[in-house]
């Protein structure tokens, strides 16, 4: 994740995990109003009476500060009205989410495997975003990123899946911390694998790079393909600041070591490394 290890863990994180964005106080709906006394100085701002041409600019930037304050600090309100097909209308999620983030942050001198277990853990006992099974054990790994375990985050999601662990709600303390160490287990063996697909797709195309030019641009294309899940010819273009004819170029230039075409069609394509 782009953002700094902590982030998720807090009420903004969440939100924009979840796809629910922040917004701040609804605009007051337009009213029909009086027009200004002309004789009345607080009934125009400082600009339109020439009293401080910098002052206005000022204000605004304060104002964009200040919105950026209580965003950061997570103190930015949820959208009210939301769809009744996708959330639950008589399930309070914003009293759940506090209490699971305060349980967080009560668990924060525990050690690392077992506060993460026990937040998961938390996350499915309050019932929290059942449409979005996933999004409780990317919160347990990001509280594993967050301590330091990781340096990404771990596809618990995935190791999950792998697992025979499936949680009833009748286990014991014990029970659920073994579960979540077999998650962990499953989870590290995928991301191992990964890792080394990636590593042996690095040595391919480093052994192209290894001839090309000191300012050539096809060892920056090779990074994009280890840092993102797909690559196309636009995004090459775009990141790398080059035209999209350089892009294929390069690619062809790739040759054997080029990673796997996704599509399938001689359009729209993408590669990755999978």
């Amino acid at each position: 994740m782009a953002r700094k290890a902590p982030w998720p863990v807090s009420f903004d994180g969440l939100a924009a995990l979840r796809g629910v964005g922040g917004i701040g106080t609804k605009a007051p709906t337009t009213s029909k109003r009086r027009r200004p006394d002309p004789d009345d100085e607080e009934a125009y701002p400082a600009v339109a009476n020439d009293a401080d041409l910098w002052k206005a600019h000022f204000a605004e930037i304060d104002a964009v500060l200040d919105r950026t304050t209580r965003v950061l600090a997570g103190e930015t309100p949820l959208p009210k009205s939301r769809s009744h097909l996708v959330y639950d209308p008589d399930q309070d999620e914003a009293e759940a989410e506090d209490l699971w983030l305060g349980f967080v942050k009560r668990t924060n001198h525990w050690p690392a495997i077992a506060a993460a277990s026990a937040a998961w853990n938390v996350w499915l006992d309050l019932n929290l975003y059942t449409r979005l099974p996933w999004l409780g054990l990317t919160m347990a790994a990001s509280i594993l990123r967050a301590r330091g375990i990781t340096n990404h985050l771990l596809p618990l999601a995935a190791g999950f899946k792998q697992s025979k662990f499936r949680p009833q709600g009748r286990e014991g303390a014990k029970e659920k911390l073994d579960g979540f160490c077999s998650v962990i287990e499953e989870a590290l063996e995928i991301a191992n694998k990964d890792l080394e697909r990636l590593i042996l797709a690095r040595d391919l195309m480093g052994r192209v790079t290894a001839k090309t030019r000191s300012n050539s641009k096809l060892p920056e294309l090779v990074d994009l393909f280890l840092s993102r899940p797909l690559v196309t010819v636009p995004l090459g273009a775009k990141l790398l600041k080059v035209t999209p004819k350089a892009v294929d170029l390069m690619l062809a230039q790739l040759g054997g070591a080029l990673p796997r075409e996704l599509t399938g069609r001689t359009r729209y394509r993408a590669w990755g490394i999978v």
